[in-house]
């Protein structure tokens, strides 16, 4: 049986990607690899946080969409369970909450259970494991994007993170355990990384499908299912009072029953990819926090890249306080579960993105090619998407960035091609302020008018006159093309002069026609020559014409007169004969 290969989580529609580095900037490990102007998401580093789906401003990023792997999963027969994150309160209000219920339902979902009771046992276990501890921290796990970033990336700190599945893997096997080992689950939440959760070794077979709100939306939109029109109804489990604050920095810790006033060194919450980062740099040698509670996304999974961003943030976090206090009182207190449902292992994985083959001589070759080899040169602005210049030479060597992709090199160039086109074109360009001062001329222009930079700053009236430029000050016109001669060089030139408005100064290109009218000339007199030589020759030809005409006449009288002076002679002799 072939295995199906499903396609990576999150990546690019080329047709919208805009070659603006921004996606780049924003990914926290740098998974986007720069091909021809497109940005493409190489699966291997990425952590599917799903940063780059929320900061794209041409959303050219997306992520898997797998409706039709939950549609078949009901279409088969099987029963279906789904687990609903505790922060659907954060993305339907009131009225809808209560009617999701029979939404999923109408979908063919035959069990509506709520995460918040994985997320609960998640948080009884992590207290018991740190309790039982005390002298190391503790990282939790619920949040899959930053299992793949110290995985991928900070290795070292896996052994401090809690031996624990995410609530959504708990909620399944809780889901299994009590309705049957065939039941399929299907997890609705805010996280693109829950997709990737799904290759994990603990969690096959306990989570069959996940999608984000934003595809739940879009599959009740495909099957005309309208909240409006739906009754009011009950989940399947009622919901976990606290552990309904679970999307929230401190949701963990809060469930869990631990004491936090946000000054308890023993407990530290920490959200956004800044705070993950700053809190990971010196968690070895910072040993004092008990329980960490990272959350990759800002202000928690009420921001998760499969929310739509419709609603405020704040209004957000609002909602699921809210629903947590209006819930309360029908809400439970589950007991614990058996903890081996909850284990799990974590291991370095090989994101490829190690910089240990790539030699110090690659590196200064290519900073040579962008012209950044001279430590000065290295401006480390950040534009490109990389944090200094090196890191961005050793992204190139390794193909996942181009040295075009560097902004100032890019300007540098086109500034440089900009000063060859001024120098080398054979028309004259000079520069005027407002005032009529000359700006800057090129060498064309100098040798047309036979002066220097020494004129610079001088009014144009010392090479000539002024009265065109004046009349583009003086607003009578935006532009002009004229031909003047300037005698005093023996100068003929068409000149094209137009005004810059925003810098208030005047371009004025002269393209040299002299020899072009002297060529024009010369060949007007060698028309003239011609045709005067051809009346000349026409002349000449109708009096030798004429004289040949003159002289035969004359012949043929002379001829007439011979013939008649014989004929006569000719009858004297018949006349008188001997």
């Amino acid at each position: 049986m072939l295995e199906i290969t499903k396609p990576q989580i999150v990546f690019t529609l080329t047709a919208r990607c805009r070659d603006c580095y921004r996606c780049l900037r924003a990914c926290p490990v740098k998974a986007i690899r720069m091909q021809n102007g497109q940005a493409y998401v190489d699966e291997k580093r990425c952590i599917s946080c799903g940063t780059c789906i929320r900061e794209c401003p041409q959303q050219a990023k997306t992520f898997r969409n797998d409706i039709d792997v939950a549609r078949r999963l009901i279409d088969e027969g099987h029963f279906v369970a789904a687990s609903i994150a505790p922060s659907f309160a954060a993305v339907f209000n009131r009225w809808q909450r209560s009617r999701l219920p029979s939404a999923l339902r109408a979908l063919g979902i035959r069990y509506v259970g709520q995460t918040s009771h994985g997320a609960y046992q998640i948080s009884l276990e992590s207290r018991r494991i740190a309790e039982q501890n005390p002298e190391r921290p503790h990282i939790a796990t619920a949040c899959p994007a930053l299992i793949n970033y110290i995985e991928k990336y900070r290795p070292q700190l896996v052994e401090y993170l809690l031996p624990l599945v995410s609530p959504m893997t708990a909620h399944a096997r809780l889901l299994k355990e009590k309705l049957g080992k065939e039941t399929k689950v299907i997890f609705i939440g805010p996280c693109v990384a829950k997709k990737s959760e799904l290759n994990r070794p603990e969690v096959a077979g306990a989570v069959d499908c996940v999608l984000t709100f934003k595809e739940l939306n879009a599959w009740l939109l495909q099957k005309d299912i309208n909240l409006s029109m739906c009754e009011e109804s009950n989940f399947d489990e009622k919901p976990v009072h606290e552990a309904q604050l679970y999307p929230l920095p401190g949701g963990l810790i809060k469930t869990a029953g631990l004491t936090d006033d946000g000054l308890n060194l023993k407990l530290l919450r920490v959200d956004s990819i800044q705070g993950v980062r700053e809190l990971l740099n010196g968690i070895e040698e910072n040993s004092e926090h008990a329980v960490i509670e990272p959350l990759f996304c800002s202000q928690g999974c009420i921001n998760g890249p499969g929310v739509d961003p419709d609603k405020n943030l704040f209004d957000r976090r609002r909602d699921i306080i809210e629903y947590n206090a209006e819930t309360q009182a029908a809400s439970i207190v589950p007991e614990a579960a058996d903890s081996e449902l909850f284990k799990a292992t974590f291991a370095e994985v090989d994101s490829g993105s190690s910089p240990g083959s790539v030699t110090e001589e690659q590196i200064q070759k290519i900073l040579a090619q962008t012209g950044k080899q001279d430590p000065e040169q290295q401006l480390n602005c950040g534009a490109c998407g990389y944090d200094s210049c090196r890191e961005k030479a050793i992204a190139v060597a390794l193909g996942m960035a181009e040295p075009e992709m560097c902004i100032p090199y890019m300007r540098r160039l086109a500034e440089r091609r900009t000063d060859q086109i001024f120098s080398t074109t054979p028309n004259g360009v000079l520069m005027l302020d407002d005032e009529l001062n000359i700006l800057g001329m090129n060498p064309a222009f100098k040798k047309f008018f036979s002066c220097s930079d020494v004129i610079l700053g001088r009014h144009i009236s010392y090479l000539m006159d002024p009265a065109p430029f004046e009349k583009l000050i003086s607003g009578i016109t935006e532009n002009l093309d004229i031909t003047v001669l300037h005698r005093p060089y023996n100068l003929l030139c068409r000149e094209l002069l137009y005004m810059l408005k925003e810098e208030k100064q005047i371009v004025g290109i002269f393209i040299n026609i002299t020899s072009q009218q002297e060529h024009e000339k010369k060949l007007k007199e060698i028309r003239s020559q011609t045709v005067e030589q051809a009346n000349e020759l026409l002349e000449h030809q109708i009096k030798m014409a004429q004289n040949i005409a003159q002289f035969l006449g004359e012949s043929t009288a002379r001829g007439e007169e011979l013939v008649r002076k014989l004929m006569s002679l000719s009858e004297g002799d018949e006349n008188n004969p001997r």
